[in-house]
């Protein structure tokens, strides 16, 4: 596996590994199966494990499905490695092309660490540092994470520019924000990002997929449909 923080992942697999699969199934709120599956992945992890994927490729939620990236050519996919970063529970933060192995750990879990009774806790500071780290002066983030995800980002008092899009349905005569298609959109931003290097803020007003279009309320990003 090649991913940058390797040493927190291995310390929250030590963490997991010591959890009965009562604890898990608990902790995670897991049916019977799903907690099977994920003792078995915690208790074979392994940075040698050969059965790893790229992560990228690896997500089935609606927002990748909406970032198609496997459709991406080899020009768009290196665009993606240089500039589109994915929030892990267990990985922290990955590139596309990191290789990793199958695991289910979300970012709001309540798990003890040295650090405090979250993912929050254990993560926190480390994901912003690492992103400021890699971002130049005049760079700008493009927020296209869950409620749940971003909040490991401390984006309140992030250095750079933040801009957050958000999707919003007509809905029995009101703009409302419907979580489904929302993922769906973000995905669909990323995707219009990726597939037209899209280096400006202001050319981020021109995504129009799935019928969206862009209208500024309150100096916020709200794409409406």
């Amino acid at each position: 596996m090649n991913f940058s923080l390797i040493n927190e992942a291995q310390q929250l697999i030590d963490l997991l590994q010591k959890k009965t699969p009562k604890e898990l199934k608990t902790i995670m709120g897991l049916s019977d199966n799903l907690t099977n599956l994920n003792v078995a992945r915690f208790n074979e992890w392994d940075v040698n494990n050969l059965n790893t994927f790229n992560a990228i490729l690896m997500f089935q939620g609606d927002v990748y499905k909406g970032l198609s990236a496997h459709a991406f050519s080899e020009k768009e996919m290196d665009f993606a490695q240089a500039n589109l970063r994915i929030l892990s529970g267990l990985y922290g933060i990955l590139k596309p092309l990191d290789v990793i192995l199958p695991y289910r750990l979300e970012m709001g879990t309540k798990i003890k660490n040295e650090f405090g009774n979250t993912l929050y806790d254990f993560w926190s500071g480390k994901l912003q540092a690492f992103l400021t780290n890699e971002m130049k002066q005049g760079d700008f983030l493009v927020n296209l994470a869950s409620n749940e995800y971003s909040k490991a980002l401390k984006l309140s008092s992030f250095p750079h520019k933040v801009v957050t899009p958000i999707f919003k349905d007509f809905k029995n005569g009101k703009l409302k924000i419907i979580s489904f298609y929302a993922k769906r959109a973000r995905g669909e931003m990323c995707n219009f990002i990726i597939r037209n290097q899209i280096k400006n803020i202001s050319d981020l007003k021109l995504f129009n997929h799935l019928g969206y279009s862009y209208q500024e309320e309150n100096e916020e990003m709200i794409f409406v449909r």
